[in-house]
């Protein structure tokens, strides 16, 4: 997907912060609301190597979005991303309530324990649990609860 298929125009950029994907794009795509503008395409990553992906978002920087589903295995065909660190809390900025999370992961080719790091980083967000929205998704279709992954 290039930028040209977004219809955006000049001098648009998207730098959202943590609450913005949360609040603007993640709650409204869980709740079946419309995103203005739609610029995250959905796409099942795991399967693809970071290299892959180039051309399926919006590429105005070095940071790539999409819409994407929770699971657990994070293998590609040349690595996988491993886990760093500590879940990160994402709170509302006006009522400093809980509204998502954050989970970093560094790509690795090989396999595990012997793969070797690159300088590919991915980061899932995800809404918090305790959100009525996640939970009433959570029981339609436990399958597709949706993230927001940003690959930089």
């Amino acid at each position: 997907m290039a930028d040209s298929n977004f219809n955006l125009p000049p001098g648009f950029r998207f730098h959202p912060t943590d609450e913005e994907l949360i609040v603007h794009f993640l709650l409204r795509k869980v709740a079946l609301l419309p995103c203005h503008p739609d610029v995250l395409p959905d796409l099942d990553l795991y399967p693809y190597d970071p290299w892959d992906l180039n051309g399926k978002a919006m590429a105005e920087s070095s940071k790539w979005y999409f819409y994407s589903r929770r699971t657990q295995s994070r293998i590609t065909e040349s690595g996988y991303w491993q886990y760093m660190g500590i879940d990160e809390p994402i709170h509302s900025s006006a009522t400093q309530k809980l509204i998502g999370m954050k989970k970093d992961y560094a790509f690795y080719t090989g396999k595990p324990p012997e793969g070797v790091k690159t300088n590919w980083i991915m980061q899932e967000y995800r809404l918090s649990d305790s959100s009525s929205i996640c939970r009433s998704s959570r029981k339609r279709n436990s399958k597709k609860v949706s993230i927001i992954v940003q690959i930089m």
